[in-house]
């Protein structure tokens, strides 16, 4: 799986504060925030927009301040105390303190399956992790694309997964300057159908196509 885009990292910046808002905006939908993008504009320029509740401007909110830590933190290591940071600006005031920047110690239902995710253990989250980074025969597009299904179905967090798992994806994308995961909004629907058949049999392979055929934003350059 070759790298899309071969930008420098400051080329990928661009592409990404260039499009904040529709990746915001893509993200926060996937998650069943429902905002449209005027709404998101607004809400990530400062405004006040009537008529959302108090939690999806939160939400919103919450996403920008974790773009800029992705895009304004060059030199930090994609471990898992960057996880549980990222976890913490996007879940910050909408999830317990108690459950902000930590591993679940509570079972979850995923929507759409009967399948369970296993429980979390902090130890083997770190590996598992390690293991991923570490592939040099994989691109980092390929290994990015990877580490990203491996959070959402690893489920680790108590809410939050999906919009955690593609920030820290997009991190090693970017410092890379390999593009942006983004997921179109007529393509949701057949993303969550391929995520469902992931959780329940473990098997990346279809997902993991689809999104490097369908999912990868940037711009290409002329020699």
């Amino acid at each position: 799986m070759e790298n899309k885009f071969n930008l420098t990292r400051e080329q990928n910046i661009f592409v990404a504060k260039r499009n904040i808002v529709d990746y915001i905006w893509k993200s926060a939908n996937l998650e069943g925030i429902g905002v449209t993008y005027p709404e998101t504009q607004a809400i990530y320029d400062g405004g006040v927009v009537n008529g959302l509740t108090v939690d999806n401007i939160i939400a919103i909110n919450n996403l920008k301040y974790a773009w800029q830590f992705v895009l304004e933190n060059e030199g930090i290591e994609y471990d898992y105390k960057a996880l549980c940071q990222i976890h913490k600006l996007t879940c910050d005031k909408l999830v317990l303190d108690e459950n902000l920047g930590r591993i679940r110690t509570t079972p979850v239902n995923i929507g759409g399956t009967k399948w369970t995710p296993q429980f979390p253990i902090e130890s083997q989250i770190k590996e598992e992790l390690e293991n991923l980074l570490n592939q040099p025969t994989k691109t980092k597009t390929e290994i990015a694309i990877e580490i990203m299904l491996w959070i959402m179905r690893r489920q680790m967090f108590i809410d939050g997964n999906k919009r955690v798992a593609m920030l820290f994806a997009n991190k090693i994308l970017i410092d890379n300057g390999c593009g942006i995961i983004t997921i179109a909004q007529d393509l949701q629907i057949t993303f969550f159908e391929k995520l469902i058949k992931f959780y329940e049999t473990g098997d990346n392979t279809d997902l993991k196509e689809w999104i490097y055929d369908n999912c990868i934003d940037g711009i290409s350059l002329n020699n």
